[in-house]
């Protein structure tokens, strides 16, 4: 069984940076994808920022030139650097992770991901 722990986050002001890291355990991770999605209005979660095992990177129009994923050495690992953050950012942000190919991490669904961490609020006010 895959576990997912996730921490950093917070509130910050408009233009200020914050960051979310996520840790997986519980199997071997190689090939592993992971990634950030935020909760969106509705219902569902929007891809914010995956990784694939290779250090390619996906991110979400929205984020670009603003936030940067990285690995850790194993693929078990994830930070999110969040810069220059805007109040649309605010939402509660969950790492997802998964056997999932680099075609699929780089185009992410929230349905193909198999495990979740348990959400971290990020808030920026304006």
């Amino acid at each position: 069984q895959v576990r997912v722990v996730q921490s950093g986050g917070g509130s910050v002001q408009a233009g200020g940076s914050l960051s979310v890291s996520c840790t997986a355990s519980g199997y071997d991770y190689t090939g592993f994808c992971m990634g950030l999605f935020r909760k969106v209005p509705g219902g569902g979660r929007e891809a914010v920022a995956t990784i694939d095992s290779h250090g390619a990177a996906y991110y979400a129009d929205s984020v670009k030139g603003r936030f940067t994923a990285s690995k850790g050495s194993a693929d078990n690992t994830l930070n999110l650097a969040m810069n220059h953050l805007k109040p649309e950012d605010t939402g509660m942000y969950y790492c997802a992770a998964g056997w999932i190919s680099s075609a699929d991490c780089l185009r992410p669904r929230e349905q193909t991901f198999g495990w979740w961490g348990q959400g971290t609020e990020v808030t920026v006010s304006s």
